[in-house]
């Protein structure tokens, strides 16, 4: 084992710098699902931390948000006194505004405080997006086609 990275300080630092990449499919419509289970910040008031699990779902347009970069976002705001309200509305503003996508929900679920859980759901629709129908194929049984 060698001791001289023992004191080394972590290069990445809390950045609300979002980077970007091309849809690797702009032509067609397809849900990016995103989990972010250690999401904290602080209560305004008490400066006590709160923690949240983000869900971040959005179809994009020609641009997709990089992991790495979402992540030093989300740490960014952790020595932040935030009211739930507002940060999830400020990650949704900042979000659409780096990559301008066609749908984009942020669902923060907070954990409880006071004997209360807080969910705050935003959401934004690129003006003149329609969702495609959805495809239901949970009416064909998976064993349909075994005669019994």
């Amino acid at each position: 084992m060698h001791n001289e990275s023992l004191g080394a300080k972590p290069t990445a630092q809390p950045s609300k710098q979002l980077e970007t990449f091309p849809n690797p499919n702009s032509g067609r419509d397809f849900h990016i699902h995103m989990e972010i289970p250690e999401f904290t910040c602080l209560c305004p008031k008490t400066g006590q931390p709160d923690f949240a699990i983000i869900y971040l779902d959005y179809i994009p347009d020609q641009l997709c948000v990089e992991l790495k970069s979402l992540k030093l976002y989300m740490w960014s705001f952790r020595d932040e006194g935030c009211f739930h309200e507002a940060v999830t509305n400020s990650m949704l503003d900042d979000l659409v505004a780096a990559t301008q996508p066609k749908f984009m929900r942020v669902t923060a679920k907070f954990y409880v405080r006071g004997g209360i859980f807080t969910n705050v759901v935003t959401e934004h629709r690129k003006e003149g997006w329609q969702p495609q129908p959805l495809v239901d194929l949970l009416q064909f049984s998976a064993q349909s086609n075994i005669r019994g």
